[in-house]
């Protein structure tokens, strides 16, 4: 099970918002290039970026962050928030992203999803963000009328290669991650899902590892690690002492 270290950025900052909500927001560090290297050191072999402003605003916004984490560090980064194009995906590819998350225009437009997973491939992953079992986008501020797993099973038909699964009322408040809607959606699908949301002790981790009907691909990892609950070096080898190694993606 692999562990992919956040990085949240918004105005430049690594912060956590706690259920998406951008007026509850925490600045954990001012540099978020230093929190990407610090990660790598630490054995980390993705790391997951999300550009907040773009979220909000439809379109990348930390263009320069971005590409110099990619720059900076020797392992790939994934990169969503506001991915809502073919050519925002080749442009966060082109700024050195290996994949780029793409999830409010998987609602919107389900046929641009399938151009941009026909044209793109392994690079391109499904970002589905839930509260209650039901699709939210625009950065999260908007609820839609499709349930997780409907949309998991329409990207998984139209060429979806994996997806992030994300219960927003988790995110940030590491209470667990929501077992019941990770085994709903994995369950439905056959492609690989990795779980987001509520990771607050080695316990959560075990408990995806060896209670989710389908173990997910990897985790999510934000809060818990700027926290101190654990450090990513302890979550990447709890990962591997369960019998598969945590470096393989």
């Amino acid at each position: 099970m692999l562990i992919l270290p956040a990085i949240d950025i918004r105005g430049g900052l690594c912060v956590r918002l706690t259920q998406g909500d951008y007026a509850q927001e925490r600045v954990y560090n001012s540099d978020p290039v230093e929190v990407a290297q610090s990660f790598e050191s630490e054995g980390a072999q993705w790391i997951h970026i999300v550009d907040l402003d773009g979220a909000k605003s439809g379109e990348p916004t930390n263009w320069p962050i971005i590409s110099e984490i990619a720059k900076r560090v020797g392992i790939p980064i994934e990169v969503g928030g506001g991915v809502r194009s073919l050519e925002a995906a080749r442009r966060l590819l082109d700024a050195g992203a290996s994949r780029v998350v793409v999830g409010t225009k998987l609602v919107q437009d389900p046929s641009l999803a399938q151009t941009m997973f026909d044209t793109l491939g392994e690079a391109v992953v499904a970002g589905i963000d839930a509260r209650d079992g039901m699709v939210a986008v625009s950065g999260w501020t908007e609820q839609s009328r499709r349930s997780a797993v409907e949309l998991a099973q329409q990207m998984a038909t139209l060429g979806a290669r994996r997806i992030i699964l994300t219960d927003i009322s988790k995110d940030g408040m590491l209470t667990g991650p929501n077992l019941m809607l990770l085994d709903e959606v994995s369950s439905s699908v056959a492609i690989p899902i990795i779980n987001s949301g509520g990771i607050g002790s080695f316990a959560d981790l075990e408990l995806l590892y060896h209670r989710a009907i389908k173990r997910p691909e990897g985790v999510i990892v934000g809060r818990a690690i700027y926290e101190g609950r654990f450090t990513v070096r302890e979550a990447v080898n709890l990962a591997a002492s369960f019998g598969v190694d945590a470096r393989n993606s």
